[in-house]
C-alpha cells in the first residue's frame, strides 16, 4: 500500500483554487490507487513555528544533553521529517503570495531540510538524501508567470525545484493555474487545463 503526503498551504481553506486542484489530484489518485495511505497536513490551519535560535541550538545539541524543551521542539521537527520520508508520493498545494511561496510552506522546508537526515555535505558538495519520491505540485497564480514579462518575478517554482532537488526530490512535476486574477474566462479556462493536465499525469503515470 503506497503514501500519498498532501501539503497544503493556502489561507483561504476549502475555498483555495490550489487547495481543490490538489484534492482533485488526490481523488483520482485514489481511484487509480486504491488502499493508498493519504497524509494531509494543513499549513494554514495548523501554521508551524518558524525557525527560531533556539530551533537551531536544539537540533545541535546531542540527544543525550538536550533540556526537556530542547527534546521536545526536535520531535516536533522529527515528526514533519518522518512524514515526508515515509511518503512514496508527495503532493504540495502551492499558491503564488507575492511572487514565491506561502510562509507557512516555508517553514516546513525548514524544518524538514536537516542536514543528516535529508542531506549530507559530502567532499564533492551536499548530497540529497530523499530520494525515489515522485514529487507533484499545482499552483494558482493571478497572474502569468510561466512566460512573458511576468516569468522574471517567478520565484515560486524555481525556489522548489531548488529546495527539493537539494533534498534529493529532483522527479518534480508542476501543474500550475494562472492568470485567476485576470478575468473569470480566464480563470475558468486555466482551471479546466489544470484538471485536464492533472488527468493526464496520472494516465500517464498509470501506463508507466
Amino acid at each position: 500500500m503506497g503514501k500519498l503526503l498532501f501539503v497544503t498551504s493556502s489561507i483561504f481553506g476549502v475555498d483555495s483554487k490550489s487547495r481543490q486542484l490538489g484534492q482533485a489530484f488526490v481523488d483520482k489518485w485514489l481511484a487509480q490507487h486504491p488502499g493508498t495511505s493519504v497524509v494531509e497536513r494543513d499549513l494554514a490551519a495548523e501554521p508551524l513555528p518558524h525557525i527560531t535560535g533556539a530551533t537551531m541550538a536544539a537540533i545541535f545539541t546531542p540527544a543525550e544533553k538536550r533540556s526537556p524543551e530542547q527534546a521536545e521542539i526536535v520531535a516536533f521537527a522529527d515528526r514533519l521529517i518522518e512524514e515526508l520520508e515515509a511518503a512514496d508520493t508527495v503532493l504540495l498545494a502551492v499558491p503564488m503570495y507575492n511572487f514565491t511561496v506561502p510562509s507557512t510552506l516555508k517553514a516546513w522546508i525548514d524544518h524538514v531540510a536537516r542536514a543528516g537526515r535529508t542531506f549530507r555535505y559530502t567532499e564533492k558538495g551536499p548530497v540529497g538524501l530523499l530520494r525515489g519520491k515522485r514529487v507533484f505540485i499545482v499552483t494558482s497564480r493571478g497572474g502569468v508567470y510561466s512566460q512573458g514579462p511576468g516569468k522574471a518575478l517567478d520565484f515560486h517554482e524555481p525556489y522548489l525545484r531548488g529546495m527539493l532537488g537539494f533534498l534529493g526530490l529532483d522527479d518534480v512535476t508542476f501543474v500550475h493555474a494562472e492568470g485567476l486574477a485576470i478575468s473569470a474566462e480566464a480563470a475558468a479556462e486555466s482551471l479546466a487545463g489544470a484538471q485536464k493536465r492533472i488527468e493526464s499525469l496520472l494516465l500517464q503515470k498509470v501506463a508507466a
